[in-house]
């Protein structure tokens, strides 16, 4: 036991060292080494403090005697057996410790694996996700790419519809601006027109009234009556209009303003006209009272001579009807061809007296509207010439319409017959005089003027039968030939004088011949329906076996001959065939020897 306490006493003791302080560690294993080594240091620390408590020994003895052998005392002995105990006893626990750690190693280790498995799962469940959200996100960033290229595309197809409908507003807005450009440029083409012809038929007006101004064989003798300052006024208003006329040629219309120069001039024009026809019927009036002291003597001269014409004109008769007799011709138009042409002549009488109130109105507003009417009638009938197509047809509506009473332009004035009563009748009157003067003066110097003023007349007389029967009357009164009759010589005239006054006229009956020719041929083209010719080729035929069975004329009968069969030979030709060619015959055999 007292071991026992000793053994206390030594660890009570080591307790109290500086070493004992030293706290010991039961995980000194797995901390290292260190402390291990610092345990054994303190074992071999004490092994040398017991070695410095032993006796010394002394050198002989020392030298003499063997090694010693140091033997622990027992108290150290079983100090180390408690040592190397309790390192056991550590290391066991340790070795516990560690394979307690180790197995919660493993058990972690395995834990972490298995949450590190878990969540490398999760991770690639989440990548997936991820995949499938891009996947997703890019398909609905794809379809709302689509979808927004669609309404691009809608949008675009809707801003291109606009602009088609914008565009094709445009296009109808300048359709409608160039049409009423059109119509702007035709109206102001058509009053170009009118105002054109308008200052033609003014500058011909004109023209006429300057003739009026030269003096007359039975005013030359007048020494009180002095036309020049007339003929010089007259010749500057002439230039004045003729410096108008020209401005309005190649393609340009005369101005309003040149217009209204020509009417001032013509107005001037009809003044000294009027001032003229005074002064002249003045010196008339004062001639007449100088003639009737003449007359007197002159009446005894004059019953004489008038008693031997008729005695000559008795005696000519005579001698033309024997011959006739011999020969078996006509002298002059048979019974129902005088009847006829009496006729005509009596409705034109009685057509310009239904007009006569409006001829001789005083006032100046229906003088005024019956100059309009004039021109009117006149403008469009002096203007066909050598025209045709639109032009041609223009002047048949516009006579067409004055004649059914509707309004037309005339010189930048709208005019109609129903403005008047007698307006109707005044018209027809004076385009039917118009057409037969168009013959008398156009076609006489223009021979291929005969067939446009023809087909116009022609399809004027279907529509309006009163202007056929107007024209020939005018026809027959100025071109006798064309009924055909030879007027008889008026008293007083030989047989030479009545020649010669024939043959000066020979041109413009040659002009109204060709007129008259024509338009026995001729229809209105742009009719759609057409019934018989109102006046065709069998008054044609009528009019040549007439002038055969007549006795020629010298030079007349053979010009008017030549005219009708130059004009209208080929359209007999085609209707009468063997007929026409056996009258050529007779002409060539029998009546040409008569001229000789």
């Amino acid at each position: 036991m007292p071991s026992e306490n000793l053994r206390w006493e030594t660890l009570e003791a080591l307790k109290s060292s500086p070493k004992g302080k030293l706290k010991y560690s039961p995980d000194w294993l797995e901390k290292g080494e260190v402390k291990h080594k610092s345990l054994l240091c303190f074992l071999c620390e004490y092994k040398a403090e017991e070695i410095k408590e032993a006796p010394v020994v002394s050198p002989a003895a020392s030298v003499s005697s063997p090694p010693v052998i140091s033997i622990l005392s027992p108290k150290a002995t079983q100090m180390a057996g408690c040592i190397r105990m309790c390192e056991h006893k550590h290391k066991a626990k340790a070795k516990a410790a560690l394979s307690l750690r180790q197995e919660q190693q493993e058990r972690l280790v395995a834990t972490v694996s298995i949450c590190e498995s878990e969540q490398l799962k999760r991770y690639e469940e989440l990548m997936e996700l991820k995949q499938r959200q891009e996947y997703q996100s890019m398909r609905d960033m794809m379809e709302k790419e689509t979808q927004e290229s669609l309404g691009r595309q809608e949008k675009l197809r809707e801003e291109h519809r606009h602009r088609m409908k914008i565009l094709n507003l445009r296009l109808r807005e300048a359709e409608q601006q160039r049409l009423r450009e059109a119509e702007l440029e035709r109206q102001r083409q058509v009053e170009g027109r009118e105002r054109h012809r308008a200052i033609n038929a003014i500058q011909e007006e004109v023209l006429q009234l300057n003739q009026l101004l030269q003096p007359r064989p039975s005013t030359l003798t007048d020494p009180a009556l002095d036309h020049t300052p007339y003929i010089t006024r007259g010749n500057q208003l002439c230039s004045q209009v003729s410096e108008v006329v020209p401005a309005s040629a190649d393609g340009k219309f005369p101005s309003v303003e040149d217009l209204t120069v020509a009417e001032r001039a013509l107005q001037e024009m009809r003044s000294l006209v009027r001032n003229l026809q005074d002064e002249v019927a003045q010196a008339a009036e004062r001639k007449r009272k100088e003639q009737e002291e003449e007359e007197e003597e002159e009446k005894k001269r004059h019953e004489e001579l008038k008693a031997q014409q008729e005695e000559q004109k008795k005696n000519a008769a005579q001698s033309a009807k024997e011959k006739a007799k011999k020969q078996g011709l006509q002298t002059g138009a048979d019974d129902s061809t005088l009847k006829w042409y009496n006729a005509l002549q009596d409705a034109a009488s009685r057509c310009a007296q239904a007009f006569d109130e409006l001829s001789r109105a005083k006032d100046t507003q229906t003088k005024k509207l019956k100059m309009e009417l004039q021109k009117a009638a006149n403008t469009p009938v002096s203007q066909i010439a050598n025209i045709s197509g639109a032009p041609l047809k223009e002047a048949f509506e516009k006579i067409d319409k004055l004649l059914s009473s509707r309004p037309v332009t005339s010189a930048g004035k709208t005019v109609s017959t129903s403005q008047h009563p007698q307006g109707l009748e005044f018209v027809s009157y004076k385009l039917a005089e118009k057409f037969v003067k168009q013959g008398e003066e156009e076609v006489a110097s223009n021979h291929s003027a005969a067939f446009p003023i023809a087909a116009v007349a022609s399809g004027i007389w279907e529509l309006h039968p009163t202007i056929g029967e107007l024209i020939l009357a005018h026809l027959h009164k100025k071109c006798p030939y064309a009924v055909p009759h030879y007027p008889p010589m008026e008293s007083g005239t030989s047989v030479e004088d009545y020649q010669n006054l024939f043959d000066s006229f020979l041109k413009r009956m040659s002009g109204m011949i060709r007129l008259y020719a024509a338009i026995i041929q001729m229809r209105w083209p742009y009719t759609g329906k057409q019934g018989p010719h109102p006046h065709g080729l069998n008054h044609g035929w009528r009019w040549l076996a007439q002038i055969l069975n007549m006795e020629p004329l010298a030079d007349i009968t053979a010009t008017i001959l030549f005219d009708f069969l130059e004009v209208c030979g080929n359209a007999l030709m085609r209707q009468y065939r063997g007929q026409f060619w056996k009258l050529i015959l007779l002409i060539i055999e029998e009546y040409f020897p008569r001229y000789l």
